[in-house]
């Protein structure tokens, strides 16, 4: 069995600390010195990571990443909470980062600062924001940045075969990097054919779910499906075209799921797995990640 490998956000920037702030800075003299605790009493879940950084100009100060599968419009409001809260327990200056990995409807807007007023007094704080479609496959090869290998195939310039294989060779000319692989897989199944994903790359399902990623990325599926299932909901009702699109993402997930361990799957579990409940999808979920072949598979379908 596969060993438990940490391909969150904390394990990505320590493979390279000082590159990493230096790119989200713009700053080559800033120098990563300490990883610290990101997590606050009054924040409902753990903020992403807090570099203590230093420069010739700033002297010690705070880099506070924090990493979106894709953008959420509470954002501002969350990095103004993150910057105050980490300001007073490190009683330094905060440099506040937002990196937006995938990219958001076209209906959204993402804002880089918190902007309100109330009663005549003002209130904000600005941050940066890094899109990583934005960001240039080459120059995350060419400089290089380690942390961001695993995203190539959704940079800009990033969603071919050969860039794919580039990744693929950085990431095993590097034993610290190796194990970020199936993270490089499942964003390149965003852009190219899963058999060739297959092909180039050895991917391992185990790694991936143990990763604290998994959650997000199944969320990020969720997320799609209600999308979809709100634009339907104007015909069917909106309480209908959301259940239908969780339905949809739940096969669609469930497939990929299917062909990424066992590649090309008979049209009949294709038709079987369109007629199956929400519930049943969920269920098989996990099932899917845990067998060991299809026909092992197979044998959980419902009748």
């Amino acid at each position: 069995m596969a060993k438990p490998v940490d391909i969150g956000s904390k394990r990505l920037i320590s493979l390279a600390p000082n590159a990493w702030v230096q790119w989200v800075t713009g700053n080559s003299q800033v120098r990563a010195s300490q990883l610290l605790d990101a997590e606050f009493q009054w924040i409902s879940r753990e903020s992403d990571v807090i570099v203590k950084a230093k420069s010739p100009q700033h002297k010690e100060f705070l880099i506070l990443n924090e990493l979106q599968l894709r953008y959420d419009q509470k954002m501002p409001q969350r990095m103004r909470n993150y910057v105050a809260l980490a300001e007073e327990k490190y009683n330094l200056s905060a440099y506040p980062v937002l990196i937006n990995i995938l990219p958001p409807p076209s209906t959204v807007t993402i804002e880089n600062c918190y902007d309100r007023e109330f009663m005549g007094l003002k209130a904000r704080q600005d941050y940066r924001v890094i899109n990583l479609w934005e960001v240039e496959a080459e120059l995350v090869l060419g400089q290089p940045l380690p942390p961001l290998f695993p995203f190539v195939p959704i940079l800009k310039g990033g969603g071919s075969e050969s860039k794919l294989r580039s990744a693929v060779q950085a990431l095993r000319a590097d034993q610290t990097l190796n194990q970020l692989e199936p993270l490089l897989a499942f964003f390149a199944s965003f852009v190219l054919e899963i058999p060739l994903i297959q092909q180039i790359m050895r991917w391992d399902m185990t790694v991936l779910r143990e990763s604290p990623w998994y959650e997000e990325i199944l969320q990020e599926g969720v997320a799609q499906g209600i999308e979809q299932g709100i634009e339907q909901g104007i015909e069917q009702g909106i309480e209908q075209g959301i259940e239908q699109g969780i339905q949809q993402e739940r096969r669609g997930s469930l497939e990929r799921i299917l062909k990424l361990r066992f590649s090309e799957i008979p049209s009949e579990i294709s038709v079987r797995i369109q007629s199956l409940t929400l519930e049943q999808l969920e269920e098989l979920m996990a099932t899917a990640l845990t067998v060991n072949s299809l026909d092992e598979f197979t044998q959980h379908l419902p009748n």
